[in-house]
């Protein structure tokens, strides 16, 4: 019989068994290098044998190497500092001298990284029609030779172009007619009088180039007035030209849309007498959400809560022109006063759409709650549903609150109150996880009815919006669970935590204020809360608040769970939402096929597309996230541009080297101030104070502080604002500077540039 050890001795030989087991240093870094699509842990463990307590000596050599900056940690996923992701955007630049297509990075690093690689871009012949060429810009699929440390990509899909389609204003003087471009990438046009049309002006206007022979500028032939540019129409015109967004659906898409018909029961179950209503804006465009609650009879104080979503599956097939086009625009991108939709309006105002008091096809999903907020099971049904009202947020709000009217008193007792009740044992959950709570009020514009802005206001946020944003929130989770338990790939939607470069940085910031951080291992979204409150009511509040939210990284999809850091879920993925994204859609049709719940079921060549997919509409994602925004930034601009010599009141939400970016407090709106335009002094950027500094007069203004500032110039068609400050800074004196802010700019200045006298500054402001 063995000898037992004693429990030391026989921990040690333990560990030095793991050691001897686990791979070299050397041995993981060629491994990563040979095998840039097998980067996750369990892809190393499986290629060296490691199982078990094995994996602890494993995690701990990974961790010293990401410390040391000889790989980087990209969610699950290792790769060597500067690799290229398996799936990323190029740009088409040159062709060898075989004719073969070259392309490089579509955002690269060079400070950090060096030179980026070139990548060979290979073309299939099935590929014709969709062959790239120079100057497109192509989603790809990216191999690395580890031996030689070359890549070669092919292509998914070209991100499409509308060059011979121009957007501009048109400059009619006396010896020429011109197109002054909105978009800065296009050119500008010479357009033949003969050719102008009823156009104006003045006029933003449609353009297509003509041929010419002739030298000089391209000529142009005006083919459509959008009208006056300081209204929503133009501003959102000019936004989707410039993000080159999908706007007009193909004939063959509209064609399918146009032959469908409701569907039929057939063998979904009946949920038509369950009172679900619909919760959304007041000028909400579609609703794809329905939601109930009621007191769970099986546990005291629990309680069963229902979430009904638009049965976009049962419509658009897999491979379907719909479903191809719907793929190409990834979302719905909403403007103040209209919507580009994912899917045809037939689609999504009409067949999907849960209108109150008619019969729709929906995914449901059923989810009970204990007292504390447990969710103690789930369901999935197809179901048929009827929508038994139709309210906007403040409606419910005020009904709750003591004011109901005609039709929300009749629904207090039976619909509102218990979905109150559902809401509040939900919250004792969210409580519990502690997500992060950063306060990201959005800009609301009020228009004329000409298109042109009213006001802009920054609406108040519910406890309704809170409200249907749990249940939202709920029932996601409730998708993501479900499918991992059947073993069904699924995208998933991903917030990582903040990089450990950004966690530096934000623990150097917050030693300046005597805050502590915790480590970038051991943190979590609670952290940052408890941040949040301790400088709350403070001066530091708005500055805090800012910086936590920069150091956040973005959401995205990913067809490997790497949770939500931001929620503080394990597992999360979008379900809610399949009339507006596409990511919502596949999540709709995995739990079809994973469920067997009819037709409509995710195919096996859409599982083995999911990361080309993923990676896609990350980027429409984006893509519409800016276009909204420049809407509104164009819009404000052409509200503000007859108000030049005001002043307004704001807050510092960027500080460069270049200058300041200023919030006004009334309309939300940004504008930049050039370090030119502050006092007599050199000012020295201070990255880790997030301020500029006075070198000689120690004159601060920092992200956060409270300002005055002047209009002195508005260009709605860019969509940018300019001040001049009128506020002076925050003197302090023997300031105490970081050591970045030693770090010398242009001409020997530390990171500085001299302003003009601080006394012209405050004779022109006050």
């Amino acid at each position: 019989m063995a000898k037992k050890l004693p429990p030391k001795k026989a921990k040690a030989r333990a560990r030095k068994r793991a050691a001897a087991k686990t791979p070299s240093r050397e041995q993981i870094l060629k491994f990563l290098s040979d095998n840039p699509q097998r980067t996750s842990k369990r892809d190393i463990s499986k290629a060296f044998g490691i199982k078990g307590a094995d994996k602890i000596h494993l995690k701990a050599l990974l961790n010293e190497l990401v410390d040391e900056g000889l790989i980087e940690k990209r969610g699950k996923r290792l790769a060597e500092p500067g690799a290229l992701p398996p799936v990323t955007v190029i740009d088409v630049v040159a062709r060898d001298r075989d004719g073969g297509l070259l392309a490089k990075p579509a955002t690269w690093n060079e400070d950090e990284h060096g030179k980026p690689p070139v990548i060979e871009l290979s073309v299939r012949n099935r590929d014709k029609g969709q062959t790239p060429g120079i100057g497109n810009r192509v989603l790809a699929k990216v191999f690395r030779d580890g031996t030689s440390n070359r890549y070669t990509a092919r292509a998914i899909k070209i991100i499409p172009k509308t060059d011979n389609e121009v957007l501009g204003i048109l400059r009619i003087r006396e010896n020429s007619i011109r197109l002054e471009p909105a978009v800065r990438r296009q050119p500008e046009l010479e357009i033949p009088p003969d050719l102008v049309g009823e156009a104006k002006d003045g006029d933003l206007v449609t353009a297509e180039t003509i041929r010419s022979t002739r030298h000089g500028l391209k000529r142009g032939r005006i083919t459509g007035v959008v009208g006056a540019y300081r209204t929503e129409k133009a501003a959102s015109t000019i936004a989707i030209h410039a993000n080159e967004i999908p706007h007009v659906f193909p004939e063959a898409v509209v064609r399918e849309a146009e032959k469908m018909s409701p569907v039929k029961q057939g063998k979904r179950e009946d949920w038509r007498s369950l009172p679900l209503i619909t919760i959304d804006p007041a000028d909400a465009k579609d609703h794809d959400d329905a939601i109930f609650a009621e007191p769970d009879p099986d546990t005291p104080g629990g309680v069963v809560c229902y979430v009904a979503i638009a049965d976009v599956s049962a419509y658009v097939k897999p491979g379907s022109p719909m479903d191809r086009e719907a793929l190409l625009r990834g979302n719905s991108v909403y403007f103040p006063d209209r919507v580009v939709p994912m899917l045809p309006e037939k689609i999504s105002n009409d067949l999907c759409s849960l209108r109150e008091m008619e019969e729709r096809p929906a995914l449901a999903v059923r989810m009970v709650f204990d007292a504390q907020g447990h969710k103690t099971s789930h369901s999935f049904h197809r179901v048929l549903m009827k929508n038994h009202a139709n309210l906007a947020y403040p409606r419910v709000q005020a009904a709750v609150d003591g004011n109901p009217d005609d039709k929300t008193g009749a629904l207090m007792e039976t619909v509102l109150k218990p979905l109150y009740e559902g809401f509040r044992v939900m919250m004792r959950g969210r409580n519990r996880r502690q997500p992060l709570e950063l306060d990201l009020p959005e800009r609301k514009i009020l228009l004329n009815e000409d298109g042109t802005v009213k006001d802009v206001k920054v609406p108040e946020r519910l406890d309704a919006h809170k409200l249907v944003e749990e249940f939202m929130i709920q029932a996601n989770v409730c998708a993501a669970e479900t499918l991992e338990r059947r073993k069904q790939p699924l995208i998933y939607r991903v917030h990582e935590p903040p990089s450990l470069d950004k966690m530096e940085k934000l623990g150097e910031f917050l030693k300046t204020l005597d805050i502590a951080l915790a480590k970038p291992g051991h943190l979590k979204a609670m952290h940052f809360n408890d941040i949040l409150n301790r400088v709350k009511d403070t001066d530091n509040e708005e500055l805090v608040n800012q910086v936590i939210l920069r150091s956040q990284s973005q959401a995205v999809y990913a067809a490997e769970n790497q949770g939500h850091f931001g929620l503080q879920l394990a597992r999360y993925a979008h379900f809610t939402s399949p009339i507006r994204r596409y990511a919502d859609l596949i999540v709709h049709r995995a739990l079809v096929g994973a469920l067997g719940l009819g037709e409509g079921a995710i195919t096996r060549e859409e599982e083995s597309r999911l990361d080309e997919i993923a990676a896609d509409i990350s980027l429409t994602e984006r893509r519409a996230m800016q276009a909204e925004r420049e809407t509104i930034d164009r819009l404000i601009a052409g509200f503000l541009a007859e108000k030049i010599g005001a002043t307004f009141t704001g807050r510092i939400n960027g500080v460069t080297k270049a200058g300041l970016f200023v919030t006004l407090d009334d309309t939300g709106a940004d504008g930049f101030i050039p370090i030119s335009m502050l006092g007599n002094d050199y000012y020295v950027f201070d990255e880790t104070l997030h301020a500029v500094i006075g070198d000689n007069s120690g004159e601060q203004f920092q992200m956060g502080m409270q300002v005055e500032v002047k209009l002195v110039e508005a260009a709605p068609v860019a969509g940018a604002l300019r001040f001049e400050m009128v506020s002076d800074g925050v003197t302090v004196s023997g300031l105490k500077r970081s050591r970045n802010s030693n770090k010398r700019g242009p001409e020997g200045r530390r990171g500085g540039y001299r302003g003009r006298s601080a006394g012209s500054r405050r004779k022109k402001g006050r």
